[in-house]
């Protein structure tokens, strides 16, 4: 690979001028450099030469954009070590090769001029020639352009058509703390080699970052270039300890921005407000909402046992179906209803502020008692029971045991449950899939299926297992097969091969 010490001596000069075109001549002082071996592997790459120290010029190889950007786009090195942000300090002047047209042709010509002109965010790549108030200057990219014959051919007859001088200039650009990008500089001040904070939860407002360790004493400079660098982020929060198991939420420090956590989120056509300090929301759940939303009929019946301010349930209210939600948190049972308001889906929603197990045992095994009834025959609805609560939902199935009393209904007619969980275990479909039949007391492998959902931390999944509530389970006095339940299964069970390629594709993402 070509050594940058190297590139940088063949830099462009800090002036505007022309480039000469070069003409090797018997007379000429050319010094070959030792890259005969690379050159004879890259049979695209041009010679690098070496004229005398008046005309000077070096055709460099293409090498990738973001190691290219690196480069010469990177802040300064003096940024280095920056626990207060300094804008200032990040002024750098790099020189970048540029084309002189006439301005009345630069809207045919850019549409030429894709492969040759500069592609970097946030820099104009056609501005006014400081030379001529009649002309422009179009930014090219400073890795493949160097002379005319840089261009390629149709390019030059592009050029030739619109009578356009293809020589080629040079422009000092002043780079400043507004055109670099969040993760250049923050790679730039962090320590050399550690990793970089560059995404965040988006949440109204607010950015929730969860900063490691070695991350910590840059927190506020990290927190300031976030909403720097993201409009209509004002806030940015670091969560600084685990999700309380009981109310889901966490403690969390301001890093930068305004104390405000009152905010308003768009998720799935739905509007949600809360106050994040004192609830639980995950803006990466939003596909796994529109998942079971989608699995519902109208005219269902969906329990969410740990419904938060929502998410689950107005969906499903908007698409008909008869709703119970719950949450035990005080705050998340005021931002639900206030929520179900304001979506108007207040009528649809009876909402309930209940222990999980409380609300199981009590509202569903009361309207249970009525969905599976003597009548339930008749019935052509489906019932789905949600159980969002990665952390300890498992645990919470056990309130399922001997719930209801009667003569059991069809086993078509049990509902169905949906229930969250975390795992560790080098399979983790069969981790939960074990985990919850041993609560229950019976074997789930043959009549659950297990989706992931997302991947949370290295070597860490949140899985959704979902079955129908074996019959031998809810209802008393009935004699418990452990290896098996009646009962058709839902869907395909799926297989450690399926479950292994969704792990790589959510850990890609």
């Amino acid at each position: 690979m070509v050594r940058w010490s190297l590139l940088k001596q063949f830099a462009f000069s800090r002036r505007l001028l022309k480039v000469e075109s070069c003409r090797i001549t018997e007379s000429a002082s050319l010094i070959l450099l030792p890259w005969a071996s690379l050159i004879q592997k890259l049979n695209r790459v041009p010679v690098i030469f070496l004229l005398d120290q008046r005309k000077r010029f070096s055709t460099m190889p293409e090498i990738e954009t973001n190691h290219r950007d690196s480069e010469l786009f990177s802040p300064p090195s003096e940024v280095r070590g920056m626990t207060e942000l300094d804008r200032t300090a990040f002024k750098k002047t790099v020189t970048i090769p540029v084309l002189k047209v006439r301005k009345e042709v630069v809207n045919k010509l850019m549409r030429s001029l894709k492969r040759a002109a500069l592609q970097r965010p946030g820099i104009k790549r056609v501005i006014e020639d400081p030379e001529d108030g009649e002309g422009r200057l179009i930014m090219l990219d400073p890795y493949k352009m160097f002379t005319v014959d840089s261009f390629e051919k149709e390019e030059l007859s592009i050029l030739k058509q619109l009578n356009v001088n293809p020589q080629i200039s040079k422009y000092n650009l002043d780079l400043t703390y507004e055109n670099f990008k969040s993760e250049e500089i923050l790679r730039a001040v962090l320590p050399e080699g550690q990793d970089v904070t560059s995404g965040f939860s988006r949440v109204g407002h607010i950015a929730h970052l969860n900063l490691r360790d070695h991350q910590l004493p840059y927190k506020h400079l990290i927190g300031q270039v976030m909403i720097d660098k993201n409009p209509g982020i004002t806030s940015a929060v670091n969560k600084i300890n685990n999700i309380d198991n009981t109310y889901r939420n966490f403690e969390m420090e301001v890093l930068s921005g305004e104390e405000n956590m009152m905010t308003k989120v768009r998720e799935n056509n739905y509007t949600y407000e809360f106050d994040f300090s004192k609830v639980y929301w995950n803006p990466r759940l939003s596909t796994e909402h529109s998942r079971i939303t989608e699995l519902l009929k109208p005219g269902d019946v969906l329990f969410d046992v740990f419904a938060g301010v929502g998410p689950f349930a107005i969906p499903a209210a908007k698409k008909k179906c008869t709703v119970f939600a719950n949450d035990l948190n005080p705050e998340s049972h005021k931002w639900l209803l206030h929520n179900c308001k304001l979506n108007k889906v207040d009528q649809k929603v009876k909402v309930f502020n209940l222990d999980g197990r409380d609300f199981l045992q009590g509202p569903v095994r009361e309207e249970l008692m009525q969905q599976l009834g003597p009548l339930s025959k008749e019935r052509k609805h489906s019932v789905h029971i949600v159980m969002n609560l990665p952390a300890k939902a498992i645990e919470f199935l056990s309130a399922f045991k001997a719930l209801l009393e009667g003569q059991p209904c069809g086993s078509e007619l049990l509902p169905i449950v949906h229930c969250y969980s975390f795992s560790k275990d080098a399979n983790p479909a069969k981790d939960v899939q074990q985990r919850a039949a041993t609560v229950l007391g019976i074997s789930l492998e043959a009549y659950s299926s297990v989706h992931l959902v997302r991947n949370v931390a290295p070597n860490k999944e949140m899985l959704c297992i979902t079955f129908r509530i074996p019959a031998a389970i809810l209802y008393k006095n009935q004699t418990v097969n452990r290896d098996n339940h009646e009962g058709p299964p839902l869907k395909r069970q799926r297989t450690d091969k399926d479950f292994e390629e969704n792990t790589q594709i959510a850990s890609a993402t």
